[in-house]
């Protein structure tokens, strides 16, 4: 089964690539830029261009690093996404913020395949929790507590997992999303942010859930 490794920027790829470095998995990692719409995009046109050459792949995994909502996922810490959701795609309103679902359109969580889920939490020692999809990073105290009432169980925050997982719908292949935490969601203090630990965490954890993606068969509806 080929394996598309969706990550927004060149460093993040790299970082994954990495823990591929002499295995025979049929693996390709590429960076597909930040956020949800230019993710969706490039994603698209790789799983289209996969298929259009008779190869196309069984799983897309989005990947990288993110900020994490603190104490649930401190820094360093490997996130594995059992529902990845669209946070700010909706309407504010004076009651507060409606999804678009509740608009009557579309949808706002994708669930990645149950057993893959566990068998890579149970390889990389994770934690599993949705991770949110935003167009704007928070950055203050009082939208990561809103968010984290509205989505209890989120436990990281980053920019493409969504647009990733629209793509991967649209052609009917599994996704799953992985994050490693650098930085808490929150308050922007860059002089805390851990980009590189959360770097290495990510090569780390690929390592240990390559064998668990190239034995991995879709069982789950």
């Amino acid at each position: 089964m080929r394996i598309l490794v969706a990550t927004a920027v060149p460093v993040e790829r790299d970082a994954v690539a990495r823990a591929f470095e002499g295995t025979a998995a049929a693996v390709d990692v590429v960076a597909v830029g930040v956020g949800p719409a230019l993710a969706a995009a490039c994603t698209a046109t790789a799983l289209t261009m996969a298929a259009v050459e008779g190869a196309p792949y069984g799983l897309v995994v989005s990947a990288g690093i993110a900020g994490g909502f603190l104490p649930h996922a401190p820094l360093g810490s490997l996130v594995v996404a059992d529902e990845i959701t669209a946070a700010d795609l909706g309407a504010e309103t004076a009651e507060g913020f409606v999804p678009v679902t509740d608009l009557g359109f579309g949808v706002v969580t994708h669930r990645p395949p149950e057993t893959l889920v566990r068998a890579a939490v149970a390889a990389t020692g994770g934690r599993a929790g949705a991770v949110l999809t935003v167009s704007t990073v928070t950055g203050t105290a009082a939208r990561a507590t809103a968010l984290r009432e509205r989505h209890p169980t989120a436990l990281a925050e980053a920019m493409e997992g969504f647009g990733v997982a629209e793509a991967a719908g649209a052609h009917g292949v599994p996704v799953l999303e992985v994050r490693a935490v650098s930085n808490p969601v929150g308050p922007r203090d860059r002089a805390a942010w851990r980009i590189g630990d959360a770097l290495a965490a990510l090569t780390e954890g690929f390592g240990k859930l390559a064998p668990v993606l190239e034995g991995w068969k879709h069982h789950d509806d």
